[in-house]
């Protein structure tokens, strides 16, 4: 019988071992997972947070970007286009401001006064006599107080026309070896002034 104890002594030995070890081994095994401090947790958004180890913490993510607020202003408007004939032949007539001067020209690299006036109205669509004493005739009479950009204004008897270009000036086209430019109104003895 001794024998029988001394083998059940062993055995008991062995199964305390065996337990000591395994034990051992199961806690080194759930704590070397955990032993490098990198593991971060892990925030999964309706789930929750986890720990997860060997995964590299993740970067914070970038402040949003300020709100600069408000542009500064509206944007400029485009240019507007004329919106009256008139308006739309003077605007032809100062592109032309610098061109020669030519008795009988009618344009469109040099004019005479009323040359002028016919090819910037042409323009803008509308037919204009050609001279000075038809273009007195045409259109509707405009007194000079009541003058709009692109009225004709006739001077000195209806001998010469220019557009009116507003702030009291006129575009012409003045006399041999003066080209296309602006002048004071009343620089001419004022005649009559006409709207097409």
């Amino acid at each position: 019988m001794a024998k029988h104890r001394l083998r059940r002594g062993n055995r008991l030995q062995f199964s305390t071992g065996s337990l000591l070890i395994a034990a051992g081994v199961g806690v080194g095994a759930f704590l070397l997972p955990v032993a490098p401090a990198a593991a971060e947790p892990i925030t999964i958004p309706g789930i929750g947070t986890f720990e997860v180890p060997g995964v590299p913490p993740v970067p914070p993510a970038p402040a949003p970007a300020p709100n600069p607020g408000p542009l500064p202003g509206p944007l400029p408007a485009p240019p507007a286009l004329p919106s009256t004939h008139g308006a739309q032949a003077l605007a032809a007539a100062e592109s032309k401001i610098g061109s020669p001067y030519v008795w009988g020209a009618t344009g469109p690299n040099a004019f005479d006064c009323s040359g002028l006036v016919q090819w910037a109205y042409k323009q803008a669509g509308i037919s204009v006599p050609r001279t000075t004493y038809d273009q007195v005739n045409g259109g509707s009479p405009v007194d000079k107080g009541s003058l709009q950009p692109g009225d004709l204004v006739l001077f000195n008897g209806a001998n010469h026309v220019g557009l009116y270009a507003g702030n009291g000036t006129v575009v012409h086209a003045p006399t041999s070896g003066q080209p296309v430019k602006q002048a004071p109104l009343d620089s001419m003895p004022f005649y009559a002034a006409r709207r097409y």
